[in-house]
């Protein structure tokens, strides 16, 4: 396995290879650019809705036919914000959403194969530039084109993912060659690789623990979480969205999970590795749902990382220095959904205020987070060799 192959790299892992800064979009989308560019000013007014049903409707088959995937990446970010916008930037959620917008995400959702709303790719993996193209992606040197209210708040909860990342580019190149180390059964070369993860793993866990540092819980919960929210199994949608003039829709509403960090393919492609499996009920539905919210390409980087690796049959019939390998990478990864719950509680069950499509118990991907986050955390961490 190679991670060209699906579009990935060693330093951006499955960070976008281009930088959105750079990539410009034809004049015939200058009207939703310049929209998507002024949504701070458009949320702070109160009326999102008469603005945003105000934006001209390209014409989006010219557009896909001439435009390249960083271009079509790009436009799917600047429209997702918009249509998140437009559904939650007002005190009760709508039934509908107009087809200036409808169309275009449609549009631009079926060319990537994902879900018409924002996905985690927009939100983070697409959303990132460097402020000196000559320095590393570190967070000191990154930041957050498309924002919704903007500030540093919202800024720090995304660079940190995308730090976390670029980071974890390495831990997927790993990941490829742990596959050939142990089929070759080459057991100090397995052994070698996995002090090597473990390593990686620290340095992705010390970013996670930053969140804190400039976005501060409540900040995050009124300002930041309110415009991420999906519109299936959330009380303030409860028929889900009409997507006006999309004809494949037949003027039926539609439920789609908002985006949220599980979207991320980083933890999903460790479980691939080391072959760790989630008992059979809603839980695991809902990972599987989610599986589908990913870019193509990332869907099956995990489907044949998971297919190809014999990693933890390997670990268990190999010396105890493998095994104490294997089982301190394991651990790491439940470290790190240990601190995805303890933030859980934090920014979203500690906040006792709730408002439309802000549920406290509810997470932006419409499940019960902490009843999940804490079976995905033990079930991880039940499974060492």
């Amino acid at each position: 396995m190679e991670l060209s192959t699906y579009g990935m790299s060693r330093e951006r892992g499955y960070l976008s290879d281009f930088e959105i800064d750079t990539i410009t979009l034809p004049s015939a989308l200058d009207g939703p650019v310049q929209a998507a560019g002024d949504l701070s000013a458009i949320l702070t007014s109160g009326r999102a809705r008469h603005w945003l049903a105000q934006v001209p409707q390209p014409d989006m088959a010219a557009f896909l036919a001439e435009a390249s995937d960083a271009q079509i990446r790009v436009a799917m970010v600047h429209y997702s914000f918009m249509v998140q916008a437009y559904v939650w930037g007002e005190e009760h959620a709508p039934e509908s959403l107009p087809a200036n917008l409808a169309v275009p995400i449609c549009a631009l959702a079926e060319r990537l194969g994902q879900a018409p709303l924002l996905p985690y790719s927009g939100y983070v993996l697409d959303n990132w530039y460097r402020l000196d193209k000559a320095g590393d992606i570190a967070l000191d040197n990154i930041a957050m084109h498309q924002n919704f209210l903007g500030g540093m708040d919202e800024n720090w909860f995304v660079l940190i993912h995308v730090a976390i990342e670029a980071e974890a580019g390495r831990a997927l190149e790993l990941a490829t060659e742990l596959v050939d180390a142990s089929d070759a059964g080459d057991a100090d070369r397995v052994e070698t690789l996995l002090q090597t993860m473990h390593t990686v793993w620290d340095r992705v866990n010390a970013h996670f623990d930053r969140m804190p540092e400039r976005c501060d819980p409540y900040i995050y919960y009124q300002r930041v979480r309110p415009y991420i929210h999906g519109w299936k199994n959330n009380a303030a949608t409860p028929n889900g969205l009409v997507y006006e003039g999309v004809e494949r829709f037949g003027g039926k509403p539609q439920a789609f999970r908002g985006q949220t960090g599980s979207q991320s393919s980083i933890v999903p492609a460790m479980d691939a590795l080391f072959n760790v499996c989630h008992e059979n009920d809603p839980l695991r539905e809902y990972l599987d749902e989610l599986h589908a919210y990913r870019p193509i390409p990332h869907r099956q980087f995990i489907e044949d990382l998971a297919e190809a690796s014999s990693l933890r049959a390997f670990a268990t019939n190999a010396p105890s220095g493998v095994k104490d390998a294997f089982n301190a990478c394991v651990e790491q990864v439940a470290r790190f959904r240990t601190r995805h719950l303890e933030y859980a509680a934090s920014y979203i069950n500690k906040q006792a205020c709730s408002g439309a499509g802000n549920d406290t118990d509810v997470g932006t991907g419409g499940t019960p987070f902490m009843k999940y986050l804490k079976k995905h955390r033990d079930e991880n961490r039940a499974q060492l060799v």
